[in-house]
């Protein structure tokens, strides 16, 4: 017997942004350390909603006008500003959000630290409200994380029914008509990553134990990331690749978009540690980008030495950890000013993956690059100190 969603009991829907306690935060979400997009940002959805008068697909909560001027950053009429999320190509946004609201699920794919999970965090959020629907992609993860489980203690008690099943992410999502996300589904083993085909090609979730299936209803999309740099990776299946619209997310193209990237998401990050103003520290910031860049591409900034890169992906995402961490020396244990004695041990321990044959390139770095580098002193003095 087939029965479709709407003769199902119904899973809990969770209230607009806009709606409940603080714009949607609950009691606990200003202590978080780490709100959810919706959260964080609910005053700006809740002035792009209020202004944007264009069509929007069923159950989105924004146009797709509106959902990449969030991501993308502007200036509404009402003079309100809206801060960038992603600092990229602006078709790249566009295609995504396009994307969602067609019948095609969305593949983030990109090397490590592209900002991946941030674009997908905030796609969620700006679509449909909610960006917790989430499936973390592990080695680990079982089909039932995708599909569905049993509170076994009902099961026991009564035998097969609504009641003992728990619905997964993607299974409420499609009740709801809500955005689901599938992080690192190349991580996902094979076999449970084909749980999705049937799902995303014809948009329905059977439960044969009940004799049952949901079925999607409008609004129902999903968002998946995935690299191919890691190892334990699991290819995907040409069946499940042709479900999926893919989006490559590339690194920053010049050194001052990262430097723009690094400083603004080092600046949220510090807002809920209590960690010094980047403008103060925005000069070690460009070195630390420099550094990452000039490894990475194999060749420093002018083109005239050529380089031998380390084993690790020395991302942007790598380049905000290390200069929050400095941050935090700099505020614990320093005058508050970030400086090249703050940043220089997490550098090394980013470039320096594989103890030996890392370490030696980091050093023909220091000797035959930062050594000779006018005003660079400092943080060659530093960084010889942490790796002797």
């Amino acid at each position: 017997m087939s029965v479709p969603v709407a003769s199902v009991e119904p899973t809990t829907v969770r209230p607009p942004v806009s709606e409940g306690l603080g714009e949607g935060v609950s009691e606990s979400a200003g202590e978080a350390l780490r709100p959810h997009a919706e959260h964080a940002f609910a005053a700006e959805l809740a002035a792009l909603a209020a202004q944007d008068d264009r069509p929007r697909p069923a159950r989105w909560r924004l146009s797709p006008w509106a959902v990449a001027t969030y991501l993308l950053g502007g200036t509404l009429p009402d003079g309100t500003v809206i801060t960038p999320k992603y600092v990229g190509a602006r078709r790249i946004v566009e295609v995504a959000v396009t994307t969602l609201a067609t019948d095609r699920a969305l593949l983030l794919l990109g090397v490590p630290g592209t900002a991946k999970t941030w674009v997908s965090e905030h796609l969620a959020a700006a679509v449909s409200g909610d960006s917790t629907l989430l499936v973390q992609g592990t080695a680990g993860t079982p089909e039932e994380a995708i599909r569905y489980g049993w509170n076994y203690a009902e099961l026991l008690a009564h035998g097969p029914s609504r009641d003992a099943l728990v619905p997964s992410p993607v299974m409420r999502a499609m009740a709801e008509g809500m955005t689901a996300r599938v992080e690192e589904l190349t991580r996902i083993p094979a076999d449970v990553q084909d749980t999705l085909i049937t799902i995303l090609s014809e948009k329905v979730l059977p439960i044969p134990e009940l004799g049952q299936e949901v079925q999607a209803v409008r609004g129902f999309n999903v968002i998946a990331t995935a690299n191919d740099r890691d190892r334990g990776v699991n290819e995907l299946s040409s069946a499940l690749r042709r479900r999926f619209n893919t989006v490559v997310l590339p690194l920053p193209e010049s050194a001052d978009a990262e430097v723009d990237i690094v400083s603004r998401r080092v600046d949220q990050i510090g807002r809920s540690l209590d960690l010094p103003a980047v403008p103060e520290g925005i000069d070690e910031i460009r070195r630390v980008v420099t550094v990452f860049r000039e490894l990475r591409d194999g060749v420093t900034a002018d083109g005239r030495t050529k380089l031998k890169s380390p084993s690790g992906t020395l991302s942007t995402a790598e380049a905000i950890s290390v200069v929050t961490g400095g941050l935090a020396l700099a505020a614990h244990f320093g005058d508050g000013v970030l400086r090249a004695s703050d940043v220089a041990a997490g550098i090394l321990g980013a470039v320096v993956r594989d103890p030996a044959a890392d370490r030696v390139i980091w050093q023909e770095y220091l000797e035959a690059v930062v050594r000779e580098r006018d005003g660079w002193k400092d943080f060659y003095r530093a960084c010889r100190e942490v790796s002797a």
